[in-house]
């Protein structure tokens, strides 16, 4: 994470910070937080550590006179939120690169659908929980309006917090037209709505929804609060976003993807830090690295670890077979790895006698109804997983080159 500071539309020094991915950054995103909140609200940092997962770095910083960000609440309105927008987009094209994809959650997605006219790089926009209107968000004041228009402001409480509105905030957000925005967008939209939403009803999304030009996609999340506190809810919307947006913008399209068989293994570096590695197991992959003291930065398994792994696994499944097949009461089974480099002279048992060599120690934990003869007996079948054979068998690794990968 780096913390970054730049100067809002008002002339406010605005607090940022931009989450970047482990690996290599594919795109680069805005987002926009809610109505008040803050740019550290805990769904928005769920939200981006699963969109960092995807590989894209994500801006987000707290609107003028919110969180750390300089300026007056007081004075700001819907539109000076759609210029900070506009700004913090210009930030990064002028400091990283100008974002692919602008999200906004509730009315901080309404104010992106009108900054994204304004940002040509934008391929893809998101909205979430977001009002067609930006009267809608007079509800949580509603008690208030009437002396807010005849005295000019009133301070009102927004999530447990007082807040001083004025006059020229109705003023403001009465003049917006968002769904004429929407309509002159654009660009494909994505808009990710509960219908259980009780701060802004589902209606808004099928009026955004309505309004946008194709193409146009709908995200139901189900059973999910506003603002996405609930168990999995704003994981589940980053995944599915950053997987629509694959479609439009080319960098987010796996290009690390190996179309392999299933047992063979692929291995190839990533580009990012020293050591880091892209591995295809079959359909499957994963990242290897090297320790920080190495000089790597600690993103996967190191090559040892993953060798020791595949023992483990082996091991684990060996002994679980076999339970089941001997009718052995076996509740579970963990199994425990270390590897080290011994003096030969150490090893009482080794055929090599001087040098070094690889020593693998290997605990299993069996849990379970287990009489000493089972407990043995499952100890014992450890040593006949197939990977531990290989080990101690002799092992041929030819190695050519080729001109191009092969399946």
């Amino acid at each position: 994470m780096q913390k970054i500071t730049f100067m809002g539309s008002q002339g406010f020094e605005l607090a940022a910070r931009l989450d970047k991915p482990l690996g290599p950054i594919k795109a680069y995103a805005l987002f926009a937080h809610c109505f008040t909140c803050g740019k550290d609200l805990q769904p928005a940092n769920r939200i981006v550590k699963a969109l960092n997962n995807d590989g894209i770095a994500v801006l987000r910083f707290d609107f003028t006179g919110l969180g750390k960000s300089g300026g007056e609440f007081e004075n700001t309105n819907f539109s000076s939120n759609v210029a900070d927008l506009i700004t913090a987009a210009n930030h990064m094209r002028e400091h990283f690169e100008a974002p692919s994809l602008m999200i906004g959650h509730s009315l901080g997605g309404t104010a992106t659908l009108l900054a994204a006219l304004d940002v040509p790089e934008v391929k893809a926009v998101a909205t979430l929980g977001s009002p067609s209107n930006a009267t809608n968000v007079m509800k949580q004041f509603a008690a208030n309006i009437g002396t807010i228009e005849s005295t000019g402001e009133a301070d009102v409480k927004l999530a447990g917090r007082l807040f001083k509105i004025k006059k020229q905030f109705l003023d403001d957000i009465k003049d917006q037209n968002v769904l004429d925005a929407v309509a002159r967008l654009k660009k494909p939209l994505l808009i990710a709505h509960s219908p259980i939403d009780d701060t802004v009803s589902v209606d808004h999304a099928g009026e955004i929804f309505m309004a946008a030009k194709h193409p146009k996609s709908f995200l139901s999340l189900d059973k999910a609060d506003h603002l996405l506190f609930s168990p999995g809810a704003a994981e589940y919307v980053a995944q599915s976003i950053a997987t629509w947006a694959a479609a439009y913008i080319p960098n987010l399209k796996d290009e690390d993807t190996i179309n392999i068989p299933y047992g063979r293994v692929a291995v190839h570096p990533t580009g990012y830090g020293k050591f880091q590695q892209h591995i295809h197991a079959g359909p499957h992959t994963l990242l290897a690295d090297e320790p920080r003291a190495y000089g790597g930065e600690e993103t996967g398994a190191t090559p040892y670890n993953l060798l020791l792994a595949g023992l483990g696994a082996c091991t684990s499944m060996t002994i679980k077979m076999y339970a089941e097949r001997k009718g052995i009461e076996l509740d579970d089974v963990e199994i425990y790895l270390d590897h080290q480099k011994i003096h030969a002279e150490d090893c009482s048992t080794c055929e090599t006698k001087t040098g070094k060599l690889d020593k693998i120690a290997r605990q299993i934990v069996l849990k379970g109804n287990l009489s000493d003869s089972e407990r043995a007996r499952l100890i014992e079948i450890a040593d006949r997983c197939p990977v531990h054979r290989t080990l101690h068998s002799e092992v041929v690794i030819t190695t050519e080159e080729k001109t191009e990968a092969t399946s």
